[in-house]
């Protein structure tokens, strides 16, 4: 890869905390680990302005929709507030467009809410929080739900189980665009997982 890749995580309020902490970890260390030649990335809100998440924490996204970077891979978090953001046609227009022109489009958790209102879970196979899946049963009753299954990856379209399973398919986003080495690496230095047995 000549570039590095640009990361969009997807803020907004009530979102839950480690949906998108966990994968902002693994990509940032993994940028990090590699002298920052892999990975840019940032957060991104609906007006740029302060979100506060499910459980109070005030969080400053680094740009609003109308100013920010390119997005190669689209991070979709979960959290209560999925419930309204699906919702909303400007920020389901603007995910479509981000997914429509992404190399990546990852969900974590109830995430799925959104992807599967714009369509782009039908006839693919996905997992969320245990206690979402009924809901996706009637948000979007064409996808395939794979419900003893940590994450899946559909090519572009991958989603993930609820809320620590988004450090799992962030760190499977690193092996697949850079290979197992360079997965491991972030595994051990963020002490992830039976990260002993990699060493």
């Amino acid at each position: 890869m000549d570039k590095r890749l640009n990361v969009g995580i997807f803020l907004f309020n009530e979102v839950e905390l480690l949906d998108f902490a966990g994968p902002f970890e693994v990509f940032t260390v993994t940028a990090e680990l590699n002298d920052y030649q892999l990975f840019n990335i940032f957060t991104i809100s609906e007006s740029g302005e302060g979100i506060r998440t499910v459980n109070g924490l005030q969080v400053m996204p680094d740009y609003d929709f109308s100013n920010h970077p390119s997005v190669d891979i689209l991070v979709v978090p979960g959290g209560a507030g999925t419930k309204n953001e699906m919702t909303k046609v400007f920020v389901l227009k603007w995910l479509k467009e981000r997914h429509d022109t992404s190399r990546i489009t990852m969900s974590v958790c109830s995430g799925t809410r959104m992807l599967g209102k714009l369509g782009l879970l039908n006839g693919l196979k996905m997992i969320t929080h245990h206690e979402v899946v009924e809901d996706m049963k009637q948000i979007a009753p064409k996808a395939i739900i794979e419900e003893d299954v940590r994450f899946t990856d559909n090519g572009k379209v991958l989603t993930s189980a609820g809320i620590s399973a988004g450090i799992e398919l962030s760190l499977h986003v690193v092996e697949k665009l850079y290979g197992k080495v360079i997965a491991d690496k972030t595994a051990v230095y963020m002490e992830y997982g039976d990260w002993k047995k990699l060493l």
